[in-house]
């Protein structure tokens, strides 16, 4: 028999990225024969290296917001020499639905969004209140549309490079004789979700008294306030933001005793890895994107003004974030610390 083959047109967002792992697992465990392949952000493909269901992951050629429709039609006559079975949109827009109905693929499913009429014509409706997580929205559309509602969603996991740590430990200059908690203390979405970089530094000098050392991951963006929380750490504290590629985080990630992250893409990745983390949420809700893994805790206020899901504080005092104090977050953290079975 002829495999199935499916193309996903994958979302924009590290996190979404990781949850549609989900997805993915579903579609194998429904069909015998099925290759999968993902289009998506060109940052995205060493992510999806490192989930075994996928059989390539496929660059998208315009960046984000990008229209090109021109682009859109070359890639989608690409595309068709593949002769999908079907293709499963996973962003609401009218952009990303272009390339599959291009492609001439036969099945073109997706949720109800921004016109999407005659480019999807297996169409869903999105009960929000039925699906209230992103991670059940993406496996629902893997599956038939009369399915009991929410679907059982498979863990997301991702799987390291066994040699990766070595030559990170080595690239990097990290301590070969401390065990490594990892930060994350940035959130690409907003300072809304960010929790004070003074705190972070509290309790990196914690850890760092304690024996452990400190890795503190990001982007080159985060680079500033990895600074900061590296001089108030003190010695025993790195800061890798903008120094590693996210295939590198993810290594690092699968090695370290625990982490502590805002509600970030990269708290998606460490959940996939089933790093034990504590996960801290601020604008956002964990009710909505939560890190999917049993060995997380999420520590969330719940104010009267959350979630209200801005980049930044519409009442200028962040008190979501700023009310959840360094000894809350170290006790949450303890037990991982300690566990008598290193990672």
């Amino acid at each position: 028999m002829a495999p199935r083959r499916i193309l996903v047109v994958g979302p924009s967002w590290v996190g979404d990225m990781v949850m549609a792992q989900s997805l993915f697992m579903t579609l194998k465990a429904r069909h015998t024969l099925v290759e999968i392949d993902v289009l998506a952000p060109g940052w995205s493909l060493p992510i999806l290296a490192r989930m075994p269901e996928v059989r390539r992951g496929i660059a998208m050629p315009l960046g984000h917001g990008q229209f090109g429709l021109r682009t859109r039609w070359q890639l989608g006559r690409q595309l068709a020499q593949d002769r999908y079975d079907q293709a499963i949109v996973l962003p609401g827009s009218f952009k990303s639905a272009l390339a599959p109905f291009f492609a001439g693929i036969p099945r073109r499913t997706g949720f109800r969004g921004e016109m999407r009429f005659g480019l999807l014509n297996d169409m869903r409706r999105l009960d929000k209140r039925a699906l209230p997580m992103t991670v059940q929205r993406f496996v629902a559309l893997g599956l038939p549309p009369d399915t009991p509602q929410p679907p059982p969603t498979p863990t997301p996991r991702l799987q390291p490079d066994p040699a990766g740590f070595a030559r990170l430990r080595a690239q990097l200059d990290l301590l070969a004789d401390r065990p490594g908690v990892c930060f994350m203390p940035g959130a690409e979405y907003g300072p809304a979700k960010q929790w004070p970089i003074p705190s972070y530094g509290e309790l990196g000098r914690r850890l760092v008294r304690q024996g452990f050392q400190v890795w503190v991951l990001g982007s080159a963006k985060d680079k500033p306030a990895g600074d900061e929380i590296a001089t108030l750490a003190g010695e025993g504290a790195f800061n890798l933001c903008g120094r590693t590629e996210l295939a590198d985080a993810v290594d690092l990630l699968a090695t370290a005793r625990a982490a502590v992250t805002n509600d970030s893409g990269l708290m998606h990745v460490a959940a996939a890895l089933g790093t034990p983390l504590v996960a801290l949420y601020g604008s956002s809700t964990p009710h909505h994107t939560p890190p999917l893994s049993d060995a997380a805790q999420v520590i969330y206020l719940g104010l009267e003004c959350s979630p209200c899901f801005k980049r930044t504080c519409p009442l200028g005092h962040t008190r979501c974030l700023t009310g959840i104090g360094v000894e809350r977050v170290a006790e949450a953290l303890a037990p991982a610390l300690h566990a008598t079975a290193p990672r």
